[in-house]
């Protein structure tokens, strides 16, 4: 198991390296950098798979939920302004979301030292 100071979680939201904290994770919007720039960490283990785009629905869901009842309770709007409200809310909070919830999963693997599943 690697040894790791840095917290999987601050690394995870900080977008950084899972071993130093310091380099960033990635090199596009959700690709993965080869190599951490600082410390020099293979990044080729980092498979997070669908795991991401999941927590990320079990996250936004319940926010949008409760924001939609909330501005229903209050303003009764028309159907189609629900449509207006919460279709950018819901593509906004995802986008927000995901890279950190992978950063996270990537964190969590390397600090766990996770792999690709192999048949003995």
């Amino acid at each position: 198991m690697p040894d790791s100071l840095v917290s999987p979680f601050a690394a995870g939201f900080a977008c950084r390296c899972p071993r130093c904290g310091e380099g960033a994770l990635f090199s596009g919007f959700l690709k993965v950098a080869p190599v951490c720039e600082s410390c020099g960490l293979d990044l080729k283990f980092a498979d997070s798979g669908d795991g991401p785009a999941v927590f990320v629905i079990f996250a936004v869901a319940p926010i949008v939920i409760i924001l939609a009842f909330i501005v229903e309770a209050l303003f009764h709007p028309a159907p189609w302004m629900h449509l207006v409200l919460w279709i950018p809310t819901i593509i906004i909070l995802s986008l927000l979301f995901l890279r950190p919830f992978k950063a996270t999963m990537i964190a969590l693997q390397y600090q766990r030292g996770a792999g690709e599943g192999r048949a003995q």
